[in-house]
């Protein structure tokens, strides 16, 4: 009896540019022990495509239309614990790859690296291991076993959304461009703001403005040095 052939890993994409899902597939299903099971657009895709097909590792982006892929991680982290998410994004490691991670993603790779190393970190993940990139890694050892069991506050308590609303008002982008950016309506952006003020605790829009920007600086200088600053 011949033996029995071993079963491929299966990975769902979730990417909403249509190229990058198309290189993603065809580097994927060129390998000899993993497939694409399924390549879907936005979160409420995925979602669903996650309970159809059942795969071995959820691929997905940060930036896709509606919700992002941030959202997307904790709610297959909710419903589906076991399965593991890799985030392949073109946003820098040093700004997401640690909210990713402490929303439930297993993984976190830019979209500037090669075919090479973005099969080595699906491998990576499929094997129920971690993976980022060496220049962050030993941060984000330090930061999560010496991280506080307090509750938290400050930026760490703002919800994805709220996190992507705030970063582009750091990045001085207007409320309207913000909705656009983000397929929301400027009131919505609007009711995010109001609940990210109230959180950062700052009085005015003014100050809000302020400190997102502040920010946005300090995570610029990290991204260019390879590391992450403490939020």
């Amino acid at each position: 009896m011949p033996p029995r052939k071993k079963l491929k890993a299966r990975i769902l994409l979730v990417e909403d540019h249509p190229m990058t899902r198309m290189g993603l597939k065809m580097l994927i299903d060129g390998e000899r022990d993993m497939e694409v099971c399924g390549d879907v657009a936005n979160v409420g895709e995925g979602l669903d495509a996650a309970l159809a097909t059942n795969p071995d590792l959820v691929i997905t982006d940060v930036t896709l239309p509606g919700r992002s892929g941030l959202e997307l991680t904790q709610d297959l982290h909710a419903s589906c614990p076991d399965l593991p998410v890799l985030i392949l994004s073109m946003h820098p490691e040093a700004t997401y790859a640690r909210r990713a991670l402490e929303i439930g993603a297993r993984g976190y790779i830019m979209k500037s690296e090669s075919g090479d190393k973005v099969l080595q970190a699906i491998r990576c993940v499929l094997e129920g291991r971690i993976y980022v990139s060496e220049a962050i890694a030993g941060y984000l050892l330090e930061f999560l076993s010496h991280r506080s069991k307090k509750k938290q506050n400050g930026i760490e308590s703002l919800a994805p959304r709220e996190f992507e609303v705030f970063k582009l008002i750091g990045e001085g982008v207007s409320t309207v461009m913000i909705a656009k950016t983000l397929n929301m309506s400027p009131k919505t952006v609007e009711s995010h703001r109001a609940r990210i003020k109230e959180k950062l605790q700052t009085k005015t829009i003014s100050e809000l403005i302020a400190h997102a920007a502040g920010w946005a600086a300090r995570q610029s200088m990290a991204d260019k040095s390879g590391y992450a600053t403490v939020q």
